[in-house]
């Protein structure tokens, strides 16, 4: 059985809603988000969750990071993390 698909909206709120219950210095993994919606196939979702963190982060609403540094999530190879804009 194939699941069911999940919105690039369902995705972004629930990526902004994992953040906003962590401090403002803490950030999420990816992992994180789709593992949120979806239980048994989150693997999946991955390309999608990269795919909208980049989306937000242009849009000024999250920062993805590397080891520390900010990059672009779709392009970065291996790890990520997404954390609220730094002022």
């Amino acid at each position: 059985m194939t699941p069911t698909p999940v919105s690039d909206k369902r995705i972004a709120d629930t990526l902004l809603d994992l953040l906003d219950r962590r401090s403002p210095a803490s950030s999420i993994c990816p992992s994180d988000v789709a593992r949120a919606l979806r239980d048994d196939d989150w693997r999946a979702l991955m390309p999608a969750v990269r795919r909208v963190a980049d989306r937000l982060a242009a849009d000024g609403r999250c920062e993805v990071t590397q080891r520390g540094e900010v990059v672009e999530a779709e392009s970065a190879r291996g790890p990520i993390r997404i954390r609220r804009p730094r002022q």
